[in-house]
């Protein structure tokens, strides 16, 4: 690995440091005293704090040390949060994640942009506030370390002993272990260090780009292992790194010991449950046992500890009697794996292909009428089924996580309007395609911060309304008929139909003689330029936004709508597919044009007599009036119509129409891809797909056919009562 890919990561692990750190702020505010949040606020500093130093990132280091110290005095019960040092923290992180970007970009951050040193000082200063005395806001040069020899190892006295091989590429890497040194005094304090020179060659032969270096480091902290060993998380990968606690640490381990609980463990898991051993260290020695057997000479891991100097053998002992006294069966914990994106991506492209030639398969099957070859073509849709079935999870994630982050949104733009707003989050466990998830960020920001400016009142109206002082600015997700419905809603002064009639009057949206219905008005906010905001703010009032969240929306196949109630509050609904890859369909056909209908939506199938007759666009069904649409007079179809037609009974968000179409081919795996820029304002369409014999199949947006009947009155759909 070299140095540009460990920076990489350095930059990667930081950037989500700092987004829990965020995440963990906001929990605060509504519990202070939450132990566990504040320690993981301390450790993402401290991570990102310890990383930088191996960098030699001495801005970064100098500024999180302070931090770092105001969160060691919270965790110590010195300091207790409140709003001011939970703003304070949001924005130190905020600056940590400039300063972070900065490096991403190879900037200098000695030499910082005016407006950024002053920022950088400035919250330093407020951090300093919290904190008696004061740590100097500017970095502080390490002191080279005393180099001393020490009498023996030192393993036995009340100090770590750091046994230190450092790998031949370390300095190519751009790792100095004089920078280690320093690092490790800014959390303890290095008593001695022996240098070992057995691998230094001769002056003919020595490389100057070749570290032959190793030391023996007596070091003294009261900082776990693990903190140690993450000094040298860089440089583990080339080098061997032994760490031995001092004797009162191993007198703490046989205590943690005995009092973990009684649970099925391996050794390697009670030693690491303890802290006398660390993940990474684990792995060293699991695989050094590895090695042993495959030369036939296996060793138990509590030897292979020992023999290693990595664990000391009264710890092993007590380890192996707490052992004993556990149950035998291991419980069972569910693995997980990091798989690339790009990786899934492929993967249902692929399953994507294999649905068309097993399409394709299966069609060739029936024309050539061989029983053995149909009955093996349906065994490999079963599979290809059930295999797409498997693939498309994978690709699900949680909507939680990015409902999370509209905290900070929330909280930031409360502050700046000067409201008291509060969000409430439901359904973050419901799953989607994270294609989806990655496009519905910028639309759904755009309606919380619209729901803030315009939805909830100021506190004054709210109070004389009999409203409590806080606003409710809520999200909620949840599957509903093969689909995922995401719901912004608040609880403010609800939209004015009549207001905003008479502005779509006024910009000849809608002429004097026509009364649209409340649902029509409220869709007028959709509108290109559209806006009844009196006053422009920073946030929304120029009438656009909306218009771009509807294209936006639109574009993922989805559908947005509106309810209000004046003084009550509004609610806007936005439905998506789960998946923007594959779907079971139901094809039908129109002449010799083939058309797919996502089969969710398909609530039953009946034949047309013919010399039907409809009254103004409907079809009398069971006592009930269905609107319709001759998909033949939609797409303009020449052709002679057949003596019989089916009508396909479609069902969206509680509205039902009617498809008439020409004949019905049944059930089809449709992968959906999508049409291209000549194809953007046609109407009715979400894409297509390629059936088995080749032909090119278009994939019908029923939403979009929906809401063209509901806007033409003489064929207005009903919706279904509840």
């Amino acid at each position: 690995m070299n140095m540009d890919e460990v920076l990489q990561v350095f930059i990667a692990e930081s950037q989500e440091l700092l987004q829990q750190m965020e995440e963990a702020l906001l929990q605060l505010e509504n519990d202070p005293d939450d132990a566990d949040t504040i320690n993981a606020i301390f450790r993402a500093a401290h991570t990102i704090k310890g990383s930088a130093g191996l960098f030699g990132l001495d801005v970064i280091v100098a500024f999180t040390h302070i931090a770092e110290s105001v969160m060691d005095r919270v965790r110590n019960g010195e300091l207790r949060f409140d709003k001011d040092m939970t703003a304070l923290f949001l924005q130190v992180g905020d600056h940590l994640g400039r300063l972070v970007a900065l490096v991403d970009s190879g900037a200098d951050l000695h030499d910082l942009e005016t407006d950024t040193q002053l920022a950088h000082q400035q919250l330093a200063e407020r951090l300093s506030g919290y904190l008696e005395p004061a740590p100097r806001s500017e970095p502080v040069p390490a002191a080279s370390p005393r180099v001393e020899r020490a009498q023996g190892n030192g393993v036995g006295a009340d100090h770590w002993h750091l046994s230190l091989r450092f790998g031949p590429d370390t300095l190519r890497n751009g790792m100095d272990p004089l920078g280690l040194f320093r690092y490790l005094n800014t959390f303890g304090h290095i008593i001695s260090i022996v240098p070992l020179l057995d691998r230094i060659p001769g002056a003919a032969e020595m490389d100057p780009e070749t570290c032959y270096l190793g030391f023996e480091v007596a070091f003294a902290s009261d900082a776990d292992k693990g903190t140690i060993e993450g000094a040298f998380e860089f440089v583990r990968e080339d080098s061997l790194i032994r760490i031995l606690p001092p004797n009162s640490k191993s007198d703490e381990y046989l205590e943690l010991i005995r009092a973990l609980p009684e649970e099925d463990m391996r050794l390697g898991e009670i030693l690491m449950r303890c802290g006398t051993l660390t993940a990474n260290e684990l792995q060293e020695v699991l695989h050094t046992q590895v090695q042993g057997q495959q030369r036939d000479e296996p060793r138990p891991i509590g030897r292979v500890l020992v023999e290693e100097s990595l664990v000391q053998a009264p710890v092993i002992a007590a380890a192996l009697q707490k052992q004993q006294q556990i149950k035998e069966n291991r419980s069972n914990e569910n693995s997980l794996i990091r798989v690339d994106a790009g990786k899934l991506d492929r993967l249902i492209d692929l399953v994507g292909e294999l649905i068309i030639a097993g399409a394709g398969a299966r069609m060739t099957a029936q024309k050539c009428g061989h029983p053995e070859m149909s009955e093996a073509t349906e065994l490999l849709s079963r599979l290809v089924e059930e295999v797409r079935d498997s693939a498309l999870p994978l690709r699900m994630v949680q909507v939680g996580s990015t409902f999370n982050r509209f905290q900070r949104v929330v909280r930031d733009v409360a502050g700046e309007i000067g409201k008291d707003i509060a969000l409430s989050i439901s359904g973050g466990e419901t799953e989607l395609d994270k294609t989806v998830v990655e496009r519905i960020t910028d639309p759904l920001t755009h309606l919380v911060r619209n729901a803030m400016d315009h939805g909830i009142e100021p506190v004054e109206t709210r109070l004389a309304r009999g409203k409590p002082a806080q606003g409710k600015v809520s999200l909620n997700a949840y599957h509903d008929a093969g689909s995922i419905v995401l719901e912004v809603s608040d609880d403010g002064g609800g939209l004015d139909a009549q207001r905003i009639l008479a502005k779509a009057r006024e910009r000849g949206l809608v002429s004097e003689g026509q009364t649209p219905s409340e649902k029509e008005i409220f869709a007028l906010i959709f509108e290109p330029g559209f806006s009844t905001a009196e006053q422009v703010s920073n946030l929304s009032g120029r009438g656009v936004g909306m218009d771009v969240v509807k294209r936006n929306i639109a574009a993922l196949r989805g559908t947005i709508e509106l309810d209000s109630t004046l003084g009550q509050g509004t609610r806007i609904r936005i439905r998506l597919p789960l998946t923007l890859a594959i779907i079971d369909g139901f094809l039908v056909s129109v002449g010799q044009a083939g058309y797919v209908i996502p089969l969710q939506m398909v609530e039953e199938c009946i034949e047309l007599p013919a010399n039907t007759s409809f009254n103004r666009g409907h079809l009398e069904l069971r006592g009930r009036m269905l609107p319709i649409v001759r998909l033949r007079d939609l797409f303009k179809e020449q052709s002679q119509p057949p003596r019989r037609e089916s009508v396909v009974v479609v069902r969206q968000a509680g509205l039902r129409a009617g498809l008439v179409v020409d004949h019905l081919a049944g059930e089809f795996q449709t992968v959906i891809k999508p049409l291209g820029k000549v194809f953007e304002r046609c109407q009715g369409l979400g894409g297509f797909t390629i059936l088995g014999d080749g032909n090119v199949a278009l994939i019908l947006d029923i939403p979009s056919l929906l809401t063209q009947l509901t806007s033409a009155p003489e064929t207005r759909t009903e919706r279904l009562e509840a």
